[in-house]
């Protein structure tokens, strides 16, 4: 038996983004098919990876979990709610929203970039945990320009303010004062402290990519999209 096997009204709340008092109620009217079979039932069982669903004869794709690629602007905190800031679901559709996404990992909310947002939690788990090394890339603006001492420290581990030993990173040297940074962590502030443990001062931070999947340059601040299933498989440092 799959393991995708649901009630009709529970796959109908999921595949249209509906509340399952909603879903009842549509099933109850006719308004749901099943493989062209309008059923009227919400207990019956359904395979909603196979059988096709449509609710007022439009159907729609059913994704047992959702990944969503977000080019994050400053000015929203990666959170799922929050009583006086704006948080990046404001930036989601409604049908995302509903179906419980939240960001795996964080960005400052005065920084922009890459950022992962999910309903699948074991996923997100190991997008986030340092035990599986799943790396991040960072380019900043900093008051001044990173040496070579700096390249040094940053691969030998930074300590930082509260004594905390972080692990080994990765620094590039970049032109006009910037520089790459690559993290397999994810402390509080953690490049901004980095670099202030070398006496050095964040001014702008971006993150480019996580595992081996690149932001996508086509998306506007504030804009996502979905993840393919190829570029899973870069999240997860799998070989296409």
């Amino acid at each position: 038996m799959s393991e995708d096997i649901q009630r009709l009204d529970k796959a109908v709340s999921s595949v249209f983004s509906l509340t399952r008092s909603e879903a009842k109620k549509a099933i109850r009217a006719g308004s749901v098919t099943v493989n062209g079979v309008a059923l009227r039932d919400g207990a019956l069982q359904v395979d909603p990876s196979k059988d096709v669903l449509a609710l007022n004869g439009k159907t729609a794709q059913w994704r047992k979990f959702v990944y969503i690629m977000m080019n994050k602007p400053a000015g929203y905190l990666s959170a799922t709610e929050d009583k006086a800031c704006a948080t990046v679901l404001d930036l989601l559709s409604p049908q995302d929203i509903k179906r419980g996404v939240f960001p795996a990992g964080r960005l400052d909310k005065d920084s922009e970039g890459f950022l992962l947002l999910t309903d699948d939690g074991n996923f997100a788990h190991e997008m986030i945990s340092p035990k599986k090394h799943v790396p991040k890339r960072y380019v900043v603006s900093l008051d001044h320009s990173a040496c070579d001492d700096d390249i040094a420290a940053f691969k030998s581990g930074i300590t930082l303010d509260d004594g905390y030993l972080c692990m080994s990173a990765g620094l590039e040297i970049l032109p006009d004062c910037r520089a790459a940074v690559t993290l397999v962590e994810g402390k509080f502030h953690q490049v901004k402290r980095m670099f202030e443990a070398r006496g050095n001062k964040v001014l702008y931070l971006k993150r480019v990519s996580i595992g081996n999947l690149q932001l996508d340059d086509s998306l506007a601040l504030g804009e996502s999209r979905y993840i393919t299933d190829e570029e899973l498989l870069l999240l997860k440092g799998e070989n296409v």
